[in-house]
Formats: structure tokens, C-alpha cells, sequence
């Protein structure tokens, strides 16, 4: 056997000479040549009952309701809840044994803590299913051991991001407990804690096992009527265009027959890409080799909590008398040829490669220098361009859903996951905000590019255990999409950011242009690293959980919008056409507010699911036939334009298309996105700047809020709209992407006198939230509903028209709403950023979603939901009822409850009344 220390030096060898190298590689691996043993380190794996025996475990089925693909972690849990839901008619199909793929290899860690609420709800209901619910049910022990988890930190910042989670913890009930040195080292006897600044400890962590869990999953499911089969690999997805020319599944083919179904679940893991291409449906994963190793017994590790200690990027977790070790390095090997032939398999571990998490394991607990390695476990994982799974259904074929891409999580995310994708597949939709693992949160220009597919998947793998700061962008991927003022900004000193594919200005360097590279692989693959790379020397500036150090240039941003004039880049912003003749009918059902105005108005509005939830905010403006091509297309019926958010403008798209495709409405949606620029002149000041350019009257009553006309700039064709996303007087200019530089130059040049200056959606941020705007997905998710968010202003509920979710919304408003979107001020100047807790009269009723600092006011403003302990509802007075502390990193601030916006709260400023 080899020591964890004498591998460790032969990995230092290598920056020996080559003769030297050669005569230590030599060594290294006779040392190690007890150690080649590649096993997993369960009592019990399902490989041990894998027979040569061909063909399907169970005869097939003709029909299925639902046909689930791939019997890891995902689909059995899928299964499990479809039939829990009262699905009985489900199949799921294995192409080998369950757990084959990569399941059966996993470490099968649970960490109830992540710095997002809707992981920590899916978290516990995995934790739930496999400590609780499998038992109750099947009086089967899953394998589930409570042994803690310890989170290490080695300094401040680390320590800052732990105290986060624990402030998000309170909200959900999630014990834990922030942990000195020295009380480290009494939970931990064997750790060295000299280096540490603190850690984080949860109690009631744990370890799960695959082969327990799964085979308990899938005989609860068996007996409520679901159908696994095993050996049974498929070979082909039936797809057909129904009589409007939707694709749609219609059948599950393998080499034993063929299952006809409308549904079809890729829980595939990495080779779920391969069961994506057979219907042709995107799946953007990729396949990486992901290890860890499994030391020989040490005396006194018994009991302990399992480690995770971020700066080292390393993992250490409990088995039985001995540890498990992996992580994340910074240059992983990707499995370039996936086989469709590898079960229960394991790659030789590339020492080379796995080396840097030794020494790391070795500091935090010295007593692995002289432990041996029992074996190694080098599996295949699929890994995503955000390490978020891919789930939902895709935008491609209606019926085909994605449940995979775990990014080495599907065990522990599996429980939640598989839940909400069985509600989802039942009802349309999941019961939680599901967004940051919606396959629509890409757009479909890029779920196909390998590139960057490739570049995003690595940073992301190798980021992984990095401190996860507000304000990070990727490095990898960028470039993939650039609006026609890309050059003309970045000269300017433009900070990009990347949303959707996009490059958006996020704010404006006064030290000159910080052009974004091409990907270095942060040096990985004998790769050059860029150097004096200033983009990414102004990211690591912004590694603070402080205020960050450009915030008095952003404060210069937004205090020259509110007294003065500033120009905002909304290029990426989605535009989309509604048109046809039936667009009214589908205007009606799709939007909340009523938008049947004549040609020339504009409304902001929702669009709902079902049970009243807010799928998008966007705006409608009402528009006649025209001849110019994107912005003013010629049409016959009516005709609508539509403005989303540029990060979200795919969810939109899909959304609407679903709604127009199930209601049969006889209409079009058209994509403009690429086509249109869209150049926002916001403050006190735009009208005199504007008035100069455009050829139309824009005084109050010849142009009011909320209307748009067509009009010329500098010899441009332009539609202009009287809007505002800051609250300000302003307009917004949709130009043709041909003329975008000219009528921008124009209006700097009329503005140059009036102090004009660029913003961007640092600034837009700061603003919104000062002026009480809500943004999708933040403080306004599929989970809220209007009433919720007080936008019932958005919701035609006074007249008769009936639309999506308004059943929901007319419950909800009998009853009275059960939380309530509110916004607090706190008086210290204290940086805040979402997640923290809200505490009401003593108790934690509920958590920020989103916080900024507000420049106009000077105080830190921030958005939460807050519910009723007592069962009731939340009503205004329940809310000017209490008084308020918000918790940041464990430290509470008195915060004053609004019930109308801090800043200019009877919205005079964007009527031009100032």
C-alpha cells in the first residue's frame, strides 16, 4: 500500500529533472502497486448482482404514461414520486443494473446548506425521504448516516460566506453552529486547526447510500403500481409533428419492443446527451472523470462529521473506520468518447491529476501521512455550464423531459429534484422555483455549442468550492453574443456581464477598456494564462462580501440619472412579436393586465402559470401593420411587442409558445432579439436631450408615459416608448441593429452639454430597487404571485376577461395572502445582498431575496417575504405591526418596514413632474 505523504512527494517529483522524474515515477509506482485496487467502498453494490443473463428484467409494456430513462439517483427518485403523485402507469427503464452509471460510485455526501433558499428546501426533503420516509414506508433501512458536517475555513471571507448560510439556515430550521478553532478541535480531535479562522458545523448532515437508497426508491415505487425494468437499454425516441406542426414523443423504442408513451424522462446521467440526440433535443452536459480515494482504517476517525474544506478543495467523508478523500481540481480530464457500453466502471486514477487534493487532505488531518490507500474510485460524472442540473421540459419536443447533468449532486439534490420533476411532468409545472435548473434558463443558441458547452462546464467544475461572491462572472464562454454597441462601448470602459449569452454593460471603468479574452483554462492543459488580464483584475477586486471597491463609481452612475441624464445598453433585452389573427384572443389569456388598448399604448404586465404564479414581468405595447421589416413587421389581425429581460428571454419564449401550442390559438410569435437595439435615455434632463433628436413632440401630452410612437433620429427610423426601468422620466429607443452606433453617437452629442453619461445594470439595479421595481427571478419568481409581490395593479381581476392564473389569483384574494413582498431600509450603512434572515417581534419569518444600496436615499434597501407565524394572513397592518431586524452573517441590524417605495413614492419623477 502507499502513504497519502509518499504519493504526495512523488508528486513534487515531477518538477524534478527528467532522469530524476523518471528513476521517482519508478518509485511511485512501485509503491503503489498495492494500491491499484479500483472499488467502491460500500458493503453492498449493485454490481454484485449483475448477471451475463440477456434482455429485460420484466416483459414490456405496450403503453406508459410516463417512461423514465436511467436507473441512477434521478430516475429512480422520479419514478418513485410519479408514483407516489398516483402515476401507476410509469415505467422505468435500465440499460444494465440500477445504479450502473455513475451512482453506484458516488460519495453520497448531504449538505443541508447551500447559498440558495430553493437548494436548501431541496436538500431537505431529500433528507427527509431518505432518513424518514423510505423506512416508514417500506421498512427498509435506505443506509442513511447522521454524522454532521464541518465546513472549514481558513480565512475571513470564507468564514463571512458560512455565516450566511447560517443566517439562511434559521429560516428553514437548519441547525448550525459557528465553530472557533478551539471547539474545532474538540469536535475533531484529529484535525489540525492552526491555519483555521473557523468552521461551520451542521449537525444533522449526513451520508447516504446508493445502492440502499435506490433499491428502497424503487421497490416503493413498485408497489404503488410502477413498472422497473432492468437490461433493457433504448435505442430509439418515436417523434411526431401534431396537426399545428408541434413536435411531441410519441413512443420509447428498445431492442425488445417498443413502449408507446407521451412522455419521455432523460435521467440518463452522461449519457443522457446521447438519449437527447435520438429525439433531437439539446442536452448540454459533459462528461468528466471525477475521483476519490479510500484510505485504510485510522484510530479515532469513528463518529466524526464528514469535512469539506473549500480553500483546499478537498472533501473528506466518514467511512466507518477510515475516510474517503476527493474534490475539484483545476484541470479535470474529460471523458472525450462516451462509451454506451461501460456499467459498474471505473477509470485508472491519474495520479498526476488527483495529486493537489493530498496535500490539503494531509494539512487538515495530519494522521493520513502515514495512512494507507485502500483503493481508488474514478468514475465518470456529467458536468453543466453553471453545475446546475438540467431539468424540465425541452424547448425543442413537447413531452420530452430532462432530469440530469447532477454535476456529482444527483444523490444528495436527488429526493427534491425528483419530486418537483414528477409535479412538473403531471402538472406542467413544479411546485418550487425551479428556474436555475430549467433547461430554458439557456438560450438555444448555445445549448448546441460545444465550445462553450466545454469552456463553461470546466470554470464551473473548477470554481466549484470558490467562494461564491455577488458580483463573480465567468471567464469562460464569453464573447458568444454581442450587441451592435459592443465596440463602441468597450472603448469606454464598459465592464461587461455576461447574461443569457449576451455581453451587457454592467458599469463603466474610468481607467480604460477591459476587453474580455479568450479562455485560458485558468493554465490547465498546458494552456498560457493571460497576464495583466485587467477584466479579470477588476473581478477579483469585487471578491468582497464588503461594498465593493468601484461602488462610488457606480454611485456616480446612478446619481447622474436621477439629476441629470444617463444612457443604458438594453440591447439583449428579448423582442418578440405577437401577431396574427388570433393574437388578441392570446394577448388576453396570456397577460394579466388588459392590453387591448388601440395602437400606441404600452402596459406592464405578468404572465401566469396555473396556480397564479409570475412566469414573467414584461412589457406589451400594441402596435398596427408596417412595412419596416423588425420594427414594424407587416401582419394581419393584430399585433403586439414584446419586451422581456435579456436574461430570461428563452423562459419567455418557451413559456408563451407552450400556452399558444396548448390553447390552439391562431397567431405567431416572432423573434426579433438580434435584429433590434434598444438605447435607454433616463433622468430629469432626457426630454431636453431627446427633443433635440427626435421629430416628434415629446411634451406630456403629446407623448404620455406608457405610449410609443415611431420616429426618426439623426435619419434614423426608430420606435420610441415612454418607459422606465429606473424611475425616471425617459425613453426607450428600439433601433435597427444597422443604425444603433449612429442614433447612440447622436445622442451623446446632443447630450455632451448636459452632462450625459453611460450607466449600466450595476447602476440599473441600484435604481429599480430604490424606486420599488421588481426583477424576475429575484424578488419576483414562478413560486410568487402578484398579490404576493403588490403587483396586483398588473391584474385585470375588475373586468371580465378571463386569463392564466386568474382562478388562482381570485382564491388567493378570498383568503387573504399567507406572505407578503416587503421592503426594508436599514439605517448603518451595511452592504446587503439576499439570503438573509428577516426577523419579526423576535422570530424569523422569512428571508431577503434581494438587497442593493440606494444612492438618492443613502440607505441599503432590501426585498423579502414575510409570512404570519400564527396561520393568518399577511395583510399591511400586519406588516406596520412589527418591528424588524435583518441578519447578515449573524449579526442583526434594525431594518424599518415600507409599505410604498422609499423613493419617490407617488411616482411623479417618471410623469416628468419633478
Amino acid at each position: 500500500m502507499a502513504h497519502l505523504s509518499s504519493t504526495f512527494r512523488a508528486a513534487a517529483s515531477l518538477q524534478m529533472p527528467a532522469a530524476s522524474r523518471s528513476l521517482c515515477r519508478r518509485c511511485f509506482s512501485s509503491a503503489t502497486a498495492q494500491t491499484t485496487e479500483k472499488s467502491v467502498p460500500y458493503h453492498k453494490t449493485l454490481k454484485d448482482e449483475s448477471s451475463q443473463a440477456q434482455g429485460p428484467t420484466k416483459p414490456l409494456p405496450k403503453l406508459a404514461d410516463v417512461v423514465v430513462v436511467g436507473g441512477g439517483s434521478l430516475g429512480c427518485q422520479t419514478i418513485y414520486h410519479l408514483a407516489k403523485m398516483g402515476v401507476t402507469n410509469a415505467v422505468l427503464l435500465e440499460r444494465d443494473r440500477l445504479t450502473s452509471g455513475t451512482t453506484w460510485h458516488t460519495a453520497g455526501l448531504l449538505w443541508q446548506l447551500r447559498p440558495s433558499d430553493v437548494e436548501v428546501e431541496l436538500l431537505a426533503h431529500t433528507r427527509n425521504v431518505v432518513s424518514q420516509d423510505l423506512e416508514e414506508e417500506t421498512g427498509l433501512h435506505t443506509g442513511w448516516i447522521q454524522n454532521g458536517g464541518l465546513f472549514i475555513a481558513s480565512n475571513k471571507q470564507r468564514l463571512d460566506e458560512y455565516k450566511r448560510l447560517m443566517s439562511l439556515g434559521k429560516v428553514y430550521g437548519v441547525e448550525s453552529y459557528v465553530l472557533s478553532p478551539a471547539e474545532t478541535k474538540d469536535l475533531y480531535p484529529l484535525m489540525n486547526v492552526d491555519d483555521l479562522y473557523g468552521t461551520l458545523y451542521v449537525p444533522k448532515d449526513g451520508t447516504m447510500d446508493p445502492a440502499g437508497t435506490c433499491t428502497t426508491l424503487t421497490r416503493a415505487a413498485t408497489a404503488r403500481g410502477a413498472l422497473v425494468i432492468e437490461n433493457c437499454p433504448v435505442t430509439g425516441i418515436q417523434v411526431r409533428a401534431d396537426d399545428f406542426g408541434v413536435q411531441r414523443v410519441t413512443a420509447v423504442e428498445t431492442s425488445y419492443g417498443t413502449i408507446q408513451t407521451p412522455c419521455v424522462v432523460n435521467c440518463a446521467g452522461v449519457w443522457a446527451r446521447a438519449l437527447g440526440q435520438m429525439a433531437g433535443v439539446s442536452v448540454p452536459l459533459v462528461a468528466m472523470h471525477h475521483a476519490y480515494v479510500v484510505t485504510e482504517r485510522i484510530e479515532g476517525i469513528q463518529n466524526m462529521p464528514n469535512v469539506r474544506d473549500h480553500d483546499a478543495s478537498v472533501y473528506l467523508r466518514l467511512q466507518g473506520d477510515a475516510l474517503s478523500v476527493g474534490g475539484y481540481e483545476s484541470n479535470p480530464i474529460f471523458w472525450e468518447e462516451v462509451s454506451d457500453k461501460f456499467a459498474f466502471g471505473l477509470f485508472d486514477l491519474d495520479w498526476d491529476v488527483f495529486m493537489q487534493h493530498i496535500e490539503g487532505a494531509i494539512n487538515r488531518v495530519p494522521a493520513l501521512e502515514k495512512t494507507g490507500i485502500k483503493s481508488t474510485v474514478c468514475g465518470p460524472e456529467s458536468f453543466t455550464a453553471d453545475h446546475k442540473p438540467l431539468m424540465g421540459e425541452a424547448p425543442e419536443v413537447r413531452g420530452f423531459f430532462l432530469g440530469c447533468g447532477f454535476n456529482s449532486a444527483g444523490m444528495m439534490l436527488g429526493g427534491g429534484c425528483g419530486k418537483e420533476l414528477a409535479h412538473w411532468i403531471i402538472h406542467g409545472r413544479p411546485e418550487k422555483d425551479m428556474y436555475g435548473y430549467d433547461i430554458r434558463r439557456f438560450h438555444h443558441s448555445l445549448t448546441n455549442n460545444n465550445r462553450w458547452i466545454r469552456e463553461r462546464s470546466h470554470e464551473s467544475y473548477a470554481k466549484n468550492y470558490s467562494v461564491v461572491f455577488p458580483y463573480d462572472e465567468p471567464l469562460a464562454g464569453r464573447n458568444m453574443r454581442k450587441d451592435p454597441l459592443h465596440e463602441e462601448l468597450l472603448q469606454q470602459g464598459c465592464v461587461f456581464q455576461e447574461r443569457h449569452g449576451w455581453e451587457r454593460p454592467g458599469w463603466f471603468n474610468t481607467q480604460g477598456a477591459a476587453p474580455i479574452l479568450d479562455y485560458d483554462y485558468y493554465g490547465a492543459y498546458d494552456q498560457k494564462p493571460h497576464e495583466a488580464y485587467a477584466y479579470n483584475h477588476l473581478l477579483g477586486d469585487e471578491y468582497t462580501f464588503d461594498f465593493p471597491p468601484h461602488h462610488n463609481t457606480i454611485k456616480k452612475e446612478c446619481l447622474t440619472c436621477r439629476n441629470a441624464v444617463a444612457v443604458f445598453d438594453m440591447s439583449y433585452f428579448g423582442k418578440f412579436y405577437l401577431v396574427g389573427p388570433e393574437a388578441s384572443k392570446a394577448a388576453d389569456w396570456l397577460f394579466t393586465a388588459d392590453v387591448s388598448k388601440s395602437p400606441g399604448s404600452t402596459v406592464y404586465t405578468c404572465m401566469l402559470n396555473k396556480r397564479g404564479g409570475v412566469e414573467s414581468d414584461l412589457t406589451v405595447s400594441r402596435i398596427s401593420p408596417g412595412s419596416q421589416a423588425s420594427l414594424a413587421p407587416a401582419f394581419e389581425g393584430d399585433g403586439y411587442y414584446l419586451a422581456v429581460g435579456g436574461a430570461v428571454a428563452q423562459h419567455n419564449w418557451s413559456h408563451i409558445m407552450r400556452v399558444l401550442q396548448d390553447m390552439k390559438f391562431q397567431c405567431k410569435l416572432l423573434d426579433c432579439s438580434e435584429e433590434l437595439g434598444m438605447i435607454s435615455i433616463q433622468g430629469p434632463l432626457s426630454r431636453t436631450v431627446l427633443q433635440e433628436l427626435l421629430d416628434t413632440d415629446l411634451s406630456n401630452e403629446a407623448f404620455p408615459f406608457s405610449s410609443h410612437k415611431l420616429a426618426k433620429v439623426a435619419g434614423c427610423m426608430v420606435r420610441a416608448m415612454r418607459l422606465s426601468f429606473v424611475g425616471e422620466m425617459g425613453w426607450e429607443l428600439h433601433v435597427p441593429k444597422r443604425d444603433c452606433v449612429r442614433v447612440y453617437q447622436a445622442v451623446m452629442k446632443a447630450g455632451a452639454q448636459h452632462s450625459i453619461a453611460n450607466a449600466g445594470y450595476r447602476a440599473i439595479d441600484s435604481l429599480s430597487i430604490e424606486k420599488g421595481y421588481r426583477h424576475w427571478h429575484a424578488d419576483l419568481r414562478p413560486d410568487d404571485t402578484p398579490l404576493e409581490a403588490g403587483l396586483a395593479f398588473t391584474c385585470k381581476l375588475k373586468s371580465g376577461i378571463r386569463f392564466l392564473g386568474r382562478e388562482a389569483l381570485e382564491a388567493q384574494k378570498a383568503t387573504g395572502v399567507s406572505r407578503r413582498l416587503v421592503c426594508f431600509t436599514v439605517e448603518e450603512k451595511v452592504p446587503l445582498f439576499g439570503l438573509e434572515a428577516i426577523w419579526r417581534n423576535g422570530q424569523v419569518v422569512g428571508h431577503i431575496r434581494r438587497a442593493d444600496f440606494g444612492f438618492a436615499i443613502n440607505k441599503t434597501i432590501a426585498y423579502g417575504y414575510i409570512r404570519n407565524l400564527d396561520g393568518g394572513p399577511v395583510s399591511l397592518e400586519y406588516v406596520k405591526g412589527g418591528d424588524y431586524m435583518l441578519e447578515r452573517m449573524g449579526v442583526t441590524y434594525p431594518a424599518r418596514a415600507h409599505t410604498k417605495s422609499p423613493f419617490d413614492p407617488e411616482n411623479k419623477r417618471v410623469k416628468g413632474v419633478y
